[in-house]
């Protein structure tokens, strides 16, 4: 199939981005990823306007939908690279964009490292013994299989990198520590929920949707809403 893709590129985090257009001959069973890994081993590959193209750097890792590095918008989507089939294009078309709500480090690469910081300032650990039982297993291994990819992020209303509010991408891990919390737990963890998640979220669950792991996220939201707000615990 023959295929325009466009790709939104910036040299490094202070520089101005630009587009660059690309026509090239695709196979619709590829995805996006071994499209770019394609266009980055191209010998003399040129754009449209007959300039050369560098190398497309961009984050992957798994290539198996399981580490969610390659989080990218696609086609004004953010979803996997790994996990997108050139076919879904329509027209012929793909538009590839870095993720909006983090910084730019190079091309498609973003810094996402303030999730890891947010889950840090949430306290997202276990102090003291879990409290076993077979509904907090199956919460928490649900919540497990978060990629830490920002998908979610990137379609909230309410997340800004720099903010207060935490999104999906917190509460569904903190949803495993608080499933496993008895009722003596201490109230740290239950209080910086209500500050930068519960008091923050407007319940839109664009989160829910996107989420290329196809968690429950409105389940994780309500138990952890149940736990930390309410006082309703696993029993």
């Amino acid at each position: 199939m023959k295929l325009l893709i466009e790709i939104l590129r910036q040299a490094d985090a202070v520089s101005a981005p630009y587009r660059q257009t690309i026509a090239f001959e695709a196979q619709p069973e590829d995805t996006v990823a071994t499209l770019l890994t394609e266009l980055n081993t191209a010998d003399g590959l040129c754009d449209t306007n007959g300039k050369p193209v560098g190398t497309i750097h961009w984050q992957c890792s798994c290539l198996q939908k399981k580490c969610g590095s390659c989080a990218m918008r696609i086609n004004g989507v953010p979803r996997l690279a790994c996990d997108v089939k050139l076919g879904e294009c329509k027209n012929g078309k793909l538009l590839l964009e870095p993720l909006r709500k983090f910084p730019t480090v190079r091309d498609l690469i973003v810094d996402r490292s303030v999730m890891m910081e947010n889950l840090k300032a949430i306290h997202n650990w276990l102090e003291q013994h879990a409290h076993h039982s077979q509904k907090a297993a199956d919460l928490s291994y649900d919540a497990s299989r978060c990629l830490q990819c920002g998908c979610c992020l990137e379609v909230c209303p309410n997340f800004c990198a720099d903010g207060s509010f935490y999104g999906a991408a917190a509460f569904v891990p903190v949803s495993r520590v608080l499933s496993q919390l008895t009722k003596d737990k201490p109230q740290e963890l239950s209080a910086l929920y209500k500050k930068n998640i519960y008091g923050g979220c407007s319940k839109s669950l664009s989160c829910h949707a996107i989420c290329p792991a196809e968690i429950d996220v409105e389940q994780k939201l309500a138990n952890s809403n149940a736990v930390a707000v309410w006082k309703r615990y696993f029993k």
